[in-house]
């Protein structure tokens, strides 16, 4: 007998409205019986049926809905159709080769990502029902988008919440060690099976097309510059470009990148940020453009306070190597530092920087991860131009 999951008085307003997550503690009563990881049918407290979704017993978020009728079952071609349904909004917006097909509770697909790279797709499942149809998935992602490959990169710490370990493999067809994609007219590596994420981080497509009116003719500094998006995209415009990495990695792939497009303007560096922006403040090195995108600085509520620090160390330092009249583009993609927290961050940084800093521009993710307005993790990039000026 299939579980049937009934929630508490008044608990289905915001799953009503769309939210895909049951929260255990909103939950009154489970009846039946099944694996964990099937299909539950979850019903108001007076029996009305609201949706179905995976449940896990294991998780504090004990179904994800993701149907919502009830005639409706997850069959493959259930799958194919949302999926085709996902690509067919991107395929409309010119995305290009490279871009979020579906993008989880977004799409209509709770934990469920998948990314394109040209002819490979790069697949995250991050819940135990999606994990158990990964199968099944595969078959309808072969079926609906005909690709050389299909590589699992379901190695998200979030999966451990869930009770599954890490998972990367080869699903389908073959795989290159790297593939070549195109963004904004730069070539780019992806290496889908080691890279960060699924590869390469699509969320910030158009805005690193957006730092290159900041950086026509400029010397610009790329902090925590991962494999070079945005050196990349700077070196098109840019007089000399300086990328800043922890990783030997990062730094040998930001090379690599930039031999792929020719590009003799690039310097890359390997070394901690926060400490080789200390050395560029005691050598009074200045940049015209300073580019701020560090990782998410924390992965719960529990961690805000340290990572706002973080932020404002960060923030702090770039502001005093930026020249007067230059540039400060600065992001963040931690969920939890949200829009207004941020600014008020920056207010702090440019105060203890002794700099006059002015809002130019304010971006968010890039179209081919929409955020829904009814699962509100599923925004979380701010993306800040600021001028710098002295005071």
């Amino acid at each position: 007998m299939a579980y049937s999951v009934y929630l508490k008085k008044g608990e289905e307003r915001e799953i009503l409205r769309g939210r895909s997550w049951v929260y255990a503690n909103e939950v009154a009563r489970v009846e039946g019986k099944d694996k964990n990881g099937s299909l539950a049918s979850v019903y108001s407290h007076d029996g009305r049926f609201i949706g179905k979704g995976y449940i896990n017993h294991l998780s504090r978020i004990l179904v994800r809905i993701f149907i919502r009728d009830e005639r409706e079952t997850d069959d493959k071609e259930f799958f194919i159709a949302r999926l085709k349904k996902a690509d067919a909004m991107r395929k409309d917006l010119a995305l290009g080769e490279a871009y979020r097909l579906c993008y989880g509770e977004a799409d209509g697909l709770p934990s469920l990502i998948v990314d394109r790279y040209g002819d490979v797709l790069s697949v995250q499942f991050l819940s135990l029902g999606f994990d158990k149809r990964k199968e099944l998935i595969t078959e309808a992602l072969a079926e609906a988008f005909s690709p050389e490959g299909i590589y699992e990169r379901s190695d998200a710490a979030v999966r451990l919440k869930e009770g599954l370990e890490p998972s990367v493999g080869v699903l389908y067809g073959e795989v290159p060690e790297k593939a070549i994609i195109e963004e904004n007219g730069v070539k780019l590596y992806v290496d889908v099976r080691n890279g960060q994420k699924t590869g390469y981080f699509l969320d910030q497509k158009d805005n690193r097309f957006a730092v290159r009116r900041y950086c026509r003719d400029k010397r610009v500094l790329d902090c925590f510059s991962n494999t070079g998006g945005f050196s990349m995209n700077a070196a098109k415009v840019a007089r000399e470009v300086t990328a800043v990495d922890i990783s030997e990695r990062a730094v040998n792939e930001v090379k690599a990148n930039a031999e792929l497009n020719g590009f003799t303007n690039v310097n890359a560096v390997c070394a901690d940020v926060f400490e080789e922006l200390r050395k560029y403040r005691r050598e009074d090195r200045r940049f015209d453009t300073v580019i701020l995108d560090p990782p998410a600085f924390c992965k719960s509520a529990a961690e805000v306070k340290d990572a706002y620090r973080g932020y404002k160390d960060i923030n702090v330092l770039g502001m005093k190597i930026v020249r007067d009249g230059g540039y400060l583009v600065t992001s963040s993609c931690t969920h939890y530092m949200t829009m207004p927290l941020f600014e008020k961050m920056l207010a702090e940084a440019a105060s203890e920087s002794g700099r006059a800093v002015r809002i130019l521009e304010i971006k968010v993710q890039a179209p081919d991860h929409p955020v829904s307005l009814t699962d509100g993790e599923t925004g979380y990039l701010k993306f800040y131009v600021l001028s710098v000026d002295a005071r």
